[in-house]
């Protein structure tokens, strides 16, 4: 009997309707169970700490119901005499891998309210979520919400910051709190660190609102584990697609041609049912277009938590020394760290025959 053969990424052309955009905005897989008490706060960094401790008190001041509640938060009527003092919005600044994801994640996940009444996405999905929907539809979609949670707000497309800035004033207004982490242009920041004044600058009329919580450390994803393995062998790839139920096998080459084809809003549709990704041929990307396109896709696979399995070159020599000294260093450093824990995750596949 021989093994079924794989998937193809590149066989594949999703159509994803707008109303599946809202109901997928929620937490992905990888941080579906996360809580506050599973982040394991460095030892040596105790902004961690602190900002744990924060965001526990920003999300029991979410509490309450109905309009009640929001007044009560954001000190409105009668009720604000009891209202916390503070802002509406954090802001989580720190480098890529110290958790901001994990802590964004569980502040969703603690804040009490059902699930229909708050929203995570990244900073793409949002903007792909206005694409499909409108402005106004989703300005009216979102109003309702308790917490609107934005994952890797992205400061380095102006158009789309400005659209998000004015919708994110709407529900200000709507008395929807807000939480982000972000990107920014990290040539001037040293260290791919983040800036939070850039972010407050960039969403202009909003920043009063928000109280930014830096945390430092190291890519938790590295903090005392071993290098990545080495790529495998072609045959060893193609072995391990065919004997690995849900795996899909593709040439890299053909996959960075598809995926320029494919919009990015559906690269997350385009891995349904995928248990694992097998690459042939990896090589460095060919131009900045392309390589950002792989970036969308390294993250939608990581929230997945779909293993990598792949023969050419290793991942952190993907991009050129020009990307990974350019103004979006920062996303391809994100992209090498994912890629490599995904890779790490393939050594369990099987082998094959």
């Amino acid at each position: 009997m021989t093994d079924p053969a794989p998937l193809s990424l590149c066989a594949r052309e999703p159509h994803v309707p707008a109303d599946r955009l809202v109901a997928e905005m929620v937490p992905p897989p990888r941080f579906d169970s996360v809580r506050f008490s599973t982040y394991i706060p460095d030892p040596n960094q105790p902004s961690q700490t602190e900002a744990v401790r924060a965001l526990e008190g920003f999300a029991a001041g979410l509490g309450g119901d109905g309009d009640s509640g929001r007044r009560r938060l954001f000190g409105f009527g009668r009720a604000a005499k009891k209202a916390p003092a503070g802002p509406r919005g954090v802001y989580l600044d720190g480098g890529y891998g110290v958790g901001k994801t994990h802590l964004l994640a569980s502040l969703w996940h603690a804040t009490p309210a059902e699930p229909a009444r708050k929203a995570f996405g990244t900073f793409v999905e949002l903007t792909n979520l206005v694409g499909a929907l409108g402005f106004q539809q989703t300005v009216q979609t979102l109003s309702g919400h308790r917490l609107l949670c934005i994952d890797e707000f992205e400061l380095d497309d102006p158009g789309d910051t400005v659209l998000v800035s004015t919708l994110l004033g709407k529900l200000v207004d709507a008395g929807v709190a807000l939480a982000a982490t972000s990107n920014t242009l990290p040539g001037k920041l040293g260290e791919g660190r983040f800036a939070a004044a850039d972010f407050l600058r960039e969403i202009q009329g909003l920043s009063a609102h928000f109280r930014a919580l830096r945390i430092d450390g190291e890519d938790y994803r590295h903090r005392g584990l071993p290098e990545a393995p080495p790529p495998y062998s072609d045959a060893r790839v193609t072995a391990t697609a065919h004997a690995t139920e849900g795996a899909s096998l593709d040439s890299f080459s053909p996959l960075l041609e598809h995926l320029a084809r494919v919009h990015p809003s559906r690269y997350g549709a385009l891995t349904d049912g995928i248990k694992a990704v097998c690459l042939t041929g990896v090589r460095p990307v060919p131009d900045q277009s392309t390589a950002l396109r792989l970036v969308i896709l390294a993250d939608r696979l990581y929230d997945r938590e779909v293993p990598v399995m792949a023969s050419g070159v290793p991942f952190d020599q993907l991009f050129s020394d020009e990307m990974l000294n350019g103004g979006y260093r920062k996303k391809y450093f994100r992209a090498i760290s994912r890629l490599t824990a995904l890779a790490r995750d393939a050594a369990s596949l099987p082998t094959g025959r």
